[in-house]
């Protein structure tokens, strides 16, 4: 089977049967992707990426590939055009699709399309502590990967195709993957974990919530952000839905094959959409900082997530509800974010002039 380096166009995909032990690969010539998408980091340099047009995800042993020449990340202005000018086009024709801090390193990594539609191109760079942007090279990495079942067929001519949703995010946490995304099952939204080292993958669990602003239970729309949290001892994930409810998911509810009715502890404004989310801890307290299309960097305590009633009646005229929240006013055009280290943030802003620069930040 041929492979083609994740810098070249990439249209065909390996093929993966569900529920038996996934490949191992060295690869000769690098994995083959369609599309790059979500980006989240496990172990000793291991970096997931979600392929959402090939509906599968790749596990990348990155190694030595994982370290850039200086620790830590810098700040890059107009990170679009530096790409652009990297990978040879224009500024216009880069899109970033996630970043991910690799802990061990703290290097940046950035998921980007070079081109637009069908015709893009995936690339994965590394922004390392002198502010260097590198091209990560697969062409000899270890990787394994998993084909999503029962993914949402393609539909280009949709307002958003439900491909591009079969993996809206995913998080690393004691040993297993956890993802979200779409199916398409009649409860279509999905939470699914999946152990690492890759043996198989179930059908998942699907997920259903009270949309305050949209006064009704809601299967189909996915989680477009979450972030895994303890509380009182127990795991649970904590997800960010469009129009802009927060609800919880105790970890161990979400069962293969289960349909699981979430706890809505917040409704944070209509007319929106979350990106990226982070949990952090300052002054002893912890703390979720949101992103989200219309309303802001939001800072919201997480002392009430255990105690906070669910919410059951409707949320109109853009109001809030719920767990409480502050908007982080000095902080404007937020598209990615992600934890440096105790007291800093990697963030991904768009100014007006419709420049991407990528900053290290204090945590607000």
């Amino acid at each position: 089977m041929s492979h083609r380096t994740w810098c070249s166009l990439c249209t065909i995909g390996l093929s993966v049967f569900l529920l038996t032990p996934a490949q191992t690969l060295l690869a000769a010539e690098g994995p083959t992707l369609a599309a790059g998408g979500p980006l989240a980091f496990g172990p000793d340099n291991v970096l997931f990426i979600a392929d959402n047009g090939a509906a599968k995800i790749v596990a990348l042993e990155l190694g030595a590939q994982g370290a850039g020449a200086t620790r830590g990340t810098l700040d890059v202005p107009g990170i679009d055009r530096q790409i652009a000018a990297l990978l040879g086009t224009d500024q216009s024709q880069i899109r970033i699709n996630d970043l991910a801090i690799n802990p061990a390193s703290q290097n940046a990594f950035l998921s980007v399309s070079r081109g637009l539609g069908a015709n893009a191109t995936p690339v994965l760079l590394r922004v390392d502590g002198a502010g260097t942007i590198d091209v990560v090279s697969l062409s000899a990495v270890t990787y394994t990967e998993l084909a999503l079942p029962n993914a949402p067929a393609a539909n280009p001519s949709a307002r958003r195709d439900p491909r591009s949703s079969s993996v809206t995010d995913m998080s690393f946490v004691n040993d297993q993957l956890f993802i979200a995304g779409l199916s398409s099952e009649e409860f279509s939204s999905k939470l699914r974990s999946v152990d690492y080292p890759f043996a198989s993958i179930n059908s998942g669990a699907s997920v259903e919530i009270w949309h305050a602003a949209h006064g009704r239970f809601e299967t189909h729309s996915p989680v477009y952000t979450f972030v895994p949290y303890e509380i009182d001892g127990e795991q649970n994930l904590i997800a960010g839905y469009l129009c802009t409810p927060l609800v919880k998911f105790p970890v161990t509810t979400l069962q293969p094959g289960a349909k699981v009715m979430g706890t809505t502890i917040a409704e944070l404004g209509s007319g929106n959409r979350p990106i990226d989310m982070v949990v952090y801890k300052k002054d002893g307290a912890d703390y979720l900082l949101m992103s989200n299309t219309s309303h802001g960097v939001m800072k919201i305590p997480t002392a009430d997530f255990d105690t906070q009633p669910g919410l059951t009646e409707p949320v109109g005229g853009g109001d809030t509800a719920g767990v409480t929240f502050e908007t982080i006013r000095h902080l404007t055009g937020v598209e990615q974010l992600d934890v440096l280290d105790d007291k800093r943030m990697v963030v991904i802003t768009r100014n007006d002039s419709g420049q991407a620069d990528l900053e290290a930040l204090a945590l607000p």
